[in-house]
């Protein structure tokens, strides 16, 4: 793969986006984004769809160890358990997605606390019509494509209820930096770990993942599902050793792709071996991944730009567009 084919196949530039990504990240974290301070929250709703989705699919890991219970809400309705103790966190880079519009104005009208974030659209209309906090971050390119700005604008805007020091967040900002000048289209060579691994992949990708990294896998699955156009298959690896397994009895076209943490649960990484040793011994081709020593945020960010260039190098390599999604248009124009 050399430059000219990125241009050729990636006429809208997602890779320049994506190449920016720790700058975005830095500038969000430092933007004049007034905080909200809401007290006595022992749950936190995260509703959004797709990109924005995968926002809240990384914060309800990183809160995953803290006290505060978390709910995902990846279409129209809020748990029952929705009170006054309940923050709702609405995420639509768009401002247009209906069934985050459909949340955010049934949570207005009951007992909770609502903040939400779009970068405009009528979510910013009703929220400033009735009075719910509400900050405006811009998009970039695409909402799959916003990602770390809206992450780090979250991060800005909730640092007085998220379990995330400033210390951590300046370590998971120099993490990412230091992808870059691995991953980056400037260095399209075989030290490219993201390159290397979009031209290993074949067939339908399995992707097994562990406790604590499921947003990554999460998000990876939907990133080639959109930059790829491929379908994709994500599995917890513990679960798939009681149902799953027994697939690979027979013939296929999926591929496995085990996405493995540094420091995974010592009974988990025992499964990673013995998975391992069967898929050897039964001829299957597989391929790892391993996220970065360090604090939840800097393994989650950059597993996930890790991997989302992959999913474009992917695209790039098959000769597809990443960045049209008329399908998800079509959906859309008919709601």
């Amino acid at each position: 793969m050399d430059y000219s084919d990125l241009k050729r196949y990636d006429p809208s530039g997602m890779h320049e986006v994506y190449n920016k990504w720790p700058q975005f990240a830095r500038e969000a974290y430092e933007a004049d984004l007034e905080p909200v301070d809401f007290k006595n929250i022992d749950h936190i709703v995260f509703a959004g769809m797709g990109g924005s989705g995968a926002i809240g699919d990384l914060f309800s890991a990183i809160l995953s160890k803290s006290n505060i219970h978390v709910s995902l809400v990846k279409g129209y309705v809020l748990p029952k358990t929705v009170d006054e103790k309940t923050l709702v966190v609405i995420i639509s880079v768009s401002g247009n997605t209906v069934e985050s519009q459909t949340v955010l104005e049934y949570a207005s009208k009951i007992n909770c606390n609502v903040v939400a974030f779009s970068s405009g659209g009528m979510m910013e209309s009703f929220c400033k019509k009735n009075s719910i906090p509400f900050r405006k971050i811009p998009k970039i390119h695409s909402p799959r494509s916003s990602f770390p700005t809206y992450v780090y604008s979250v991060i800005k805007v909730l640092n007085s209820i998220l379990p995330i020091n400033k210390k951590d967040v300046l370590e998971s900002i120099f993490e990412f930096e230091k992808l870059k000048n691995k991953i980056a289209t400037h260095n399209l060579t075989d030290s490219n770990p993201s390159l290397k691994l979009a031209e290993l992949m074949s067939g339908i990708p399995l992707i097994y993942f562990p406790v604590g990294l499921q947003a990554a896998a999460i998000r990876f699955k939907n990133s080639l599902q959109e930059n790829t156009k491929i379908h994709v298959i994500v599995e917890d690896v513990i679960e798939a050793c009681h149902n799953g397994i027994v697939s690979w009895e027979k013939t296929s076209d999926v591929q496995p792709i085990l996405l493995q943490g540094v420091d995974d649960y010592i009974k988990t990484k025992e499964r990673w071996n013995i998975l391992k040793d069967y898929f050897k011994s039964h001829n299957i081709a597989y391929l790892e991944i391993h996220s970065i020593n360090g604090n939840i945020l800097s393994k989650l960010i950059c597993l996930v730009y890790l991997l989302d260039f992959v999913s474009i190098y992917h695209a790039v390599k098959t000769k597809t567009d990443p960045t049209p999604v008329n399908s998800i248009d079509y959906i859309k124009e008919r709601l």
